[in-house]
């Protein structure tokens, strides 16, 4: 007798139980072949056929026991239990079977709910027993005649679990054999990417099997089954649907809680649809845990992963025509870190230019020579809008969305050392300037006002001109106003794209200058211009836009206008 382990396979076969004794090892095969099709002529869902799967289930702290007959003498006996996500206990033992049932003499045999009365309270010679959640694997080459018991008990949880008996294990080979180091090696290591590859399995490379590669990856654990593997991606943590003990129900009726099951099943069975007797649960999120096949190669890179963080990988061999699997050793690795961002360094009151990738950030320190009461920092972003963080010493101070130009006055500390970091937009590369000042009057951006739209009278327009206003601020400003014809079928997408307000008045052809001129108002409320842009073309379309120039010379354009003449005065 031989003992082993193999990892078995997760996808379910519901396969039928039949209600006359298991003819065993002298197996009719195609009346077997026939009954596993005719779900409805099996019911007794105790007794395990010879070479196929079970899937079942387990109640917390309730036994369950399987039976199954082996007639003849030194007839060779496999038994693989495979826990799904809980610890099982599993004990298997046999039984001497009555002489009127051994099939000698003249008679049928006595159907085996007549034998399994007949000695299932007598105490039977266990042959193996086993606690745990790794798939245990029986074997046996020459086993004695009897009535064999599997009896399983979960103590953590209520649970699924499978079970395949064979008395001809050497011709069945169901489920994929492992190479002869069923390790799985990374060759390679990124700070989002590992590379893993493992040997293949002799029974697509010598038995030309159809066999393909499942892969694993979760933050977790290493799985020791692809059965354990499913429970954990149910979304519905299971078995919100599972029968309440006690009731009879069959193998084919586990799609009432979570397993797999043929489109066939709920249509031969109608009361599959109801689930009046089940045990409602609340949902629990999906895990972090990603499962893909590949088809039979033996190398495969995974990417899309987060840098310094641990995965777990494993390998599942599924053979296609069983529809069972083996487990490869599994591993885990972690991907490298992110390269360290150079540091940029601030001067007091000097503006800085900086670019981000997309997605990406920039890490940026100030470091005041002097003591300052307060300090003050000056985004300008360029494009879409960027998230800026400061802190202090290690304190965070800001966190904030800047989109346009922003200021920030912040508490000063003595010999303190602020960390900017910046990160870039989703849609595309980031620019930005970046001014960091002791000094509140050092300010090089101009003030603006909260809202840079300009506003165009349509009563106002003629065939040669327009009149737009805009709003200033109290701080005396140069404003210079630009326009530029654009085709008619010019649109807002168009008008965004070139919208890098970081772009100067000393970007444009001096021919699509209008004028410049000062102003401001101590009353905010008035601090409002207008202007008649005249020499204009009927019918034409214009793209307007005011640029404001702080006392440094940096300059902030407004929004840009669409205007067009009307074509018939």
């Amino acid at each position: 007798m031989l003992l082993l382990r193999c990892p078995l396979l997760l996808l379910l076969l519901l396969l039928p139980l039949g209600s006359r004794p298991q003819k065993l090892p002298t197996r009719d095969e195609e009346l077997f072949q026939m009954q596993i099709r005719d779900k409805a002529f099996f019911h007794d869902s105790s007794v395990i056929p010879d070479g196929a799967e079970i899937s079942s289930y387990l109640f917390r702290d309730t036994p369950k026991r399987y039976f199954f007959v082996v007639e003849e003498d030194n007839t060779p006996l496999a038994v693989t239990v495979t826990p799904c996500d809980a610890p099982l206990e599993w004990k298997l033992s046999v039984q001497e079977l009555p002489e009127e049932a051994s099939g000698e003499g003249s008679g049928d045999p006595e159907p085996l709910e007549q034998q399994k009365q007949q000695i299932t309270n007598e105490e039977g010679t266990e042959l193996f027993s086993y606690k745990g959640n790794d798939v245990e694997y029986f074997v046996s080459s020459s086993s004695p005649s009897g009535l064999y018991q599997l009896d399983l008990l979960s103590t953590e949880k209520d649970t699924h679990f499978k079970v395949y008996a064979t008395t001809t294990p050497e011709s069945d080979q169901p489920y994929p054999e492992l190479p002869y180091d069923p390790r799985i090696d990374v060759t390679s290591l990124g700070r989002t990417t590992v590379t893993l590859a493992w040997k293949p399995s002799p029974t697509a490379s010598l038995l030309r099997q159809p066999i393909q590669y499942c892969i694993v990856i979760n933050k977790e654990h290493n799985f020791k089954s692809l059965c354990a593997v499913e429970a954990k991606l149910s979304s519905d943590d299971a078995f919100m649907m599972a029968p309440k003990p006690g009731l009879d129900f069959s193998p084919f009726d586990f799609a009432h809680f979570g397993f797999p099951a043929d489109n066939n099943s709920g249509k031969e069975r109608g009361f599959l649809k109801s689930s009046k007797f089940g045990r409602q649960t609340s949902p629990k999120p999906r895990v972090d845990l990603h499962r893909v096949c590949i088809g039979n190669k033996n190398i495969f890179t995974v990417s899309d992963l987060k840098p310094d963080t641990q995965y777990y990988f494993d390998m599942f061999a599924v053979n296609t025509n069983t529809n069972m699997s083996t487990a490869y050793v599994g591993t885990f690795a972690r991907t490298k870190e992110e390269a360290k961002q150079k540091t940029i360094e601030l001067k007091d009151g000097k503006v800085t230019d900086v670019f981000i990738k997309r997605k990406g950030a920039k890490f940026l320190r100030f470091a005041p020579v002097s003591s300052h009461q307060k300090v003050t920092f000056s985004v300008h972003s360029c494009l879409d809008a960027v998230q800026i963080q400061v802190r202090r010493d290690g304190k965070l101070l800001l966190s904030q969305s800047v989109e346009g130009v922003r200021q920030f006055q912040l508490r000063g500390k003595a010999k303190a050392k602020y960390l900017i970091r910046l990160k870039g937009s989703k849609k595309g590369a980031s620019m930005l300037k970046i001014l960091a000042t002791t000094r509140p009057n050092k300010q090089s951006f101009p003030s603006l006002p909260e809202d840079t739209r300009i506003k165009a009278f349509d009563k106002l327009r003629t065939c040669s001109s327009v009149t737009v206003a805009w709003l200033g601020t109290q701080e005396r400003n140069k404003f210079c106003i630009y326009k530029r014809e654009v085709d008619d079928n010019y649109n807002e997408e168009q008008k965004k794209r070139e919208q890098n307000q970081c772009l100067g008045p000393d970007t444009r052809k001096k021919s699509e200058k209008v004028l410049c001129k000062y102003f401001h108002s101590q009353n905010i409320q008035k601090a409002v211009t207008t202007e008649t842009i005249r020499g204009l073309q009927p019918g034409k379309s214009y793209l307007l836009d005011v640029y404001v120039i702080g006392h440094g010379g940096h300059s902030v354009r407004y929004q840009s206008k669409l205007v067009k003449t009307r074509k018939f005065c």
